[in-house]
């Protein structure tokens, strides 16, 4: 079976992230969304619930699942038996960063990396971008799944912001 991990926090989850996920699974057998737990790092979303709503976006998909993980990512594609990570390239400044990781998980574990170029609809959305403009009242709904839109207004109404 040809499995493939496509790792991130997702804090929150965007169409460039389902972009990248919805084109893995016609590549792969099945994709494993890997959700990284950073203990140092607070998202807006905590883990357990952006899971929630991955899980809720990537429904559609018969053939990709939504998991958690710590530590280091090579570790997680053993367990999950995976030996290929699919990474989305926005911009060459990815590619920098992406292509040393890369370079470190095929070392440490033979995990291949796929790098994947974004679709030029996505290509300036970031997670952190996408929450920066929404505390500022800006329209973040090209950008986000329905499910997430309306989670993050809430949460930022919560918030106070």
């Amino acid at each position: 079976m040809r499995r493939a991990v496509c790792p991130g926090s997702f804090d929150p989850v965007t169409n460039g992230h389902l972009d990248i996920v919805g084109r893995s699974s016609r590549l792969f057998d099945e994709v494993i969304v890997g959700v990284l737990i950073n203990q140092s790092k607070q998202g807006l979303f905590p883990v357990d619930e952006r899971i929630e709503l991955l899980r809720e976006v990537t429904a559609c998909y018969g053939n990709v699942r939504v998991e958690s993980f710590r530590g280091l990512l090579v570790d997680f594609c053993r367990a999950q038996e995976a030996s290929v990570v699919v990474k989305g390239l926005r911009a060459v400044s990815d590619f920098d960063y992406e292509l040393q990781m890369a370079q470190m998980n095929i070392g440490l574990a033979g995990v291949e990396t796929l790098f994947m170029p974004t679709n030029p609809l996505y290509s300036f959305v970031s997670s952190s971008l996408v929450k920066e403009v929404a505390k500022w009242g800006g329209d973040v709904s090209a950008h986000l799944p329905e499910p997430v839109l309306a989670r993050l207004a809430d949460r930022l109404r919560s918030a106070g912001a």
